[in-house]
């Protein structure tokens, strides 16, 4: 994703769009920039079909722990995402959820050894001079997702970002001092543990994002997904004491620092 752009959704699903183009272009116009996560890599590679030339587009090769706790991200899909994490620059969205609703008989563990290789491969195909961007998606999780990022050496050698960050206040403590990143949206802002969380995530880690649209294979728009992002950084201001120009400059500095 090149050039300087005034606001970033740091996570959106520009896969789940069926006008994924006609969005990134009105989004450019708009001046909004995005790290579009897919779910699988075969949503990634329709992202990179369709949006390899979007200026303001960074993709995200995918494996969502939904669509490895039900079965539909499977070893074709993780054998793919092994093939081509060496191209992408951000990886997303990858982890692990353990709420009831997510977690069949098999699940945790079939997560478990998913989530490792995909560390282990993004680590491998990391390197100092162009570090891997991991999304993370983590709920009732974010304690063995850190267990996983270290072992599989993605916190030395990654930026790794919670997207949505929902775990205790020791986990979050836990993140912040391993480095971690932080993509806030409107969604964790309208729980009294989102707002206080965000008071206390580092400054120059932050960014926001929409982790949109809600739902697959429809039509979806910049507009929304600039109005979510502009309503974030209202909230995230007053929550932080700031005016909303100085944060929103601070974020934008954070965006080119995680992609530099």
């Amino acid at each position: 994703m090149g050039g300087s752009w005034r606001l970033t959704d740091a996570h959106c699903h520009l896969d789940f769009m069926s006008n994924m183009s006609e969005v990134a272009g009105d989004a450019r116009v708009r001046g909004v920039g995005m790290l579009a996560c897919s779910v699988t890599p075969d949503g990634y590679l329709r992202m990179r079909e369709t949006l390899a030339d979007a200026p303001n587009v960074e993709l995200g090769l995918g494996l969502h722990p939904w669509w490895v706790a039900d079965g539909r991200a499977d070893a074709r899909e993780l054998g793919l995402f092994e093939e081509l994490v060496g191209e992408a620059r951000v990886v997303g969205e990858v982890g692990m959820d353990l709420s009831p609703k997510h977690v069949p008989a098999d699940s945790p563990e079939a997560q478990r050894r998913a989530f490792g290789r995909v560390a282990r491969a993004t680590a491998r195909a990391s390197s100092p001079t162009t570090p891997k961007v991991l999304s993370l998606h983590s709920v009732r999780a974010a304690g063995e997702v850190l267990d996983v990022l270290e072992e599989c050496r993605c916190l030395s050698r990654c930026r790794c970002v919670f997207h949505w960050f929902s775990g205790s206040s020791d986990e979050l403590a836990r993140a912040r001092d391993a480095g971690c990143w932080f993509s806030v949206n409107e969604m964790m802002l309208s729980t009294r543990r989102g707002c206080e969380y965000a008071r206390q995530l580092p400054l120059g880690r932050l960014l926001m994002e929409t982790d949109l649209p809600p739902q697959e294979g429809a039509p979806f728009s910049a507009e929304r997904i600039e109005a979510a992002l502009r309503s974030c950084v209202e909230v995230l201001a007053r929550l932080r004491g700031m005016d909303e120009p100085t944060l929103q400059d601070q974020i934008s500095r954070n965006v080119r620092a995680l992609l530099s």
